[in-house]
């Protein structure tokens, strides 16, 4: 009778990273947090200086729509600017490659021999990483550039992202005079737990923890408010 033995199996990885490249994640924590905080801050200086009621609502969701579309624009202008630079110097590689293979091919050897392999091995990668432009083309430029050439980042999503953001936070202080707040106990209350709560779950999402982020947050925010209503409190006196 044959027995046989089972070798153990060695465990099995598998894991997977968020995707932290695709140029949504900063504009809408920057979009959501900026679109709180300033309009948080904008209302409370108009309630502070001519009192709750229409012109509060007015300045919301003038500062909701101004705010909301001035980050919209910039984001996009920065990231296409970004995301242009980026295919020019992919295109530079590109016609190097085409150009001169031969030292390509020796320069990404040399990048492997710097990180520990020997020069046989270092030539025999590089070698076989070159024997397809467009493979070779992706390799040089993220180790060159920094960069995934098949995951730029998008200014559409890139916009997007911050316009929804900031509208979502601006819209937070505001909701309470809709309703006819005549004061701006509600904003505050309402304001406060968004500030935590936006701090909060970025901390989550950025393995930090929530308490800290969280707390961080409505400093900022509450200090940036009370900077606004005191300074718009002076000027209501003073028009007064």
């Amino acid at each position: 009778m044959t027995i046989e033995l089972s070798r153990p199996r060695s465990p099995e990885s598998h894991h997977s990273h968020r995707d932290v490249t695709g140029g949504w994640l900063r504009p809408a924590v920057f979009g959501a947090m900026d679109g709180l905080v300033s309009n948080f801050a904008l209302i409370a200086g108009v309630v502070g200086a001519a009192g709750a009621g229409r012109a509060a609502v007015l300045a919301g969701f003038a500062g909701l729509a101004a705010g909301a579309f001035s980050m919209a624009a910039g984001e996009y202008t920065s990231v296409k600017s970004q995301t242009e630079l980026m295919r020019a110097e992919i295109a530079v590689e590109r016609r190097e490659l085409a150009r001169n293979p031969v030292g390509e091919r020796a320069e990404l050897a040399a990048l492997y021999r710097s990180r520990g392999l020997d020069a046989d091995l270092a030539r025999r990668v590089a070698e076989g990483l070159s024997a397809d432009p467009e493979q070779a083309l992706r390799v040089h430029v993220r180790e060159e550039l920094g960069v995934d050439p098949d995951d730029l980042p998008s200014p559409y999503l890139a916009a997007g992202s911050s316009f929804c953001a900031f509208a979502t936070g601006a819209l937070v202080p505001l909701v309470p005079f809709l309703f006819g707040a005549s004061g701006l106990v509600a904003a505050v209350v309402l304001s406060v737990l968004g500030l935590f709560g936006f701090g909060a779950a970025v901390a989550v999402m950025t393995a930090r923890p929530w308490w800290l982020g969280g707390l961080r947050q409505l400093a900022l925010g509450v200090g940036a408010a009370t900077v606004t209503f005191g300074l718009g409190n002076l000027l209501g006196v003073a028009m007064s």
